[in-house]
């Protein structure tokens, strides 16, 4: 009797303990054959699902930002709160994930170096992984101000700010070493109050 495998959960299950064997090892130290070590399958089959290892390090990460975009959607489309309220929450979570994922930052940061040296534009890269965050910011910031809950002002240079200070936050942690985020948390809070109507 033949198995059934159910490929889009085997990927799943793949993404989820690269990025466990990232973060326990370093981007550096992975090879595709650890990766399928890791997942209980040969290097052939793990083939059948990536073609290398930067590529199963995209999704990883590509996975894991679609889940807080989730959370973050939830949490826009809650009707209760203010627009003041969802950003707070929406930058919580944010920081949270940040916090909870400090190690990944480390990782990425190494592997964005790696990028820059091949002459590719790492920038461009990080551009396309926030650009939906950015949005989602865009519709808060835009409600809050049609609802006259959040001053009038620019919006772009509101988000700027505010991915300005997520830059900071993770900086932090990745580079200088920061346990946690309690001094961004604290920077978030005030500016989010300076921006109520």
């Amino acid at each position: 009797m033949a198995v059934v495998v159910e490929h889009e959960k085997r990927k799943h299950e793949i993404l989820a303990k690269s990025l466990d064997l990232f973060i326990d090892e370093g981007y550096e130290d992975v090879t595709f054959q650890k990766i399928a070590d890791r997942c209980g399958i040969t290097r052939t089959t793990l083939y059948i699902y990536f073609k290398n290892k930067r590529e199963i390090f995209i999704w990883s990460i590509k996975e894991l930002t679609e889940t807080l975009e989730v959370k973050l959607r939830e949490i826009i489309a809650d009707e209760k709160l203010s627009s003041v309220d969802c950003l707070d929450r929406v930058l919580d979570v944010i920081l949270d994930e940040c916090e909870g994922n400090k190690k990944l930052f480390k990782i990425l940061l190494v592997y964005l170096i790696q990028i820059q040296k091949t002459g590719e534009n790492a920038g461009k890269r990080i551009s396309r992984r926030v650009i939906r965050l950015k949005h989602l910011l865009n519709v808060i910031l835009i409600r809050g101000q049609e609802a006259g809950e959040i001053k009038k002002a620019p919006i772009k240079t509101i988000i700027d700010m505010i991915y300005s200070l997520l830059e900071s936050a993770v900086f932090r942690l990745a580079v200088a070493g920061d346990e946690n985020v309690d001094e961004s948390r604290s920077l978030f809070h005030s500016f989010i109050e300076n921006l109520r109507a």
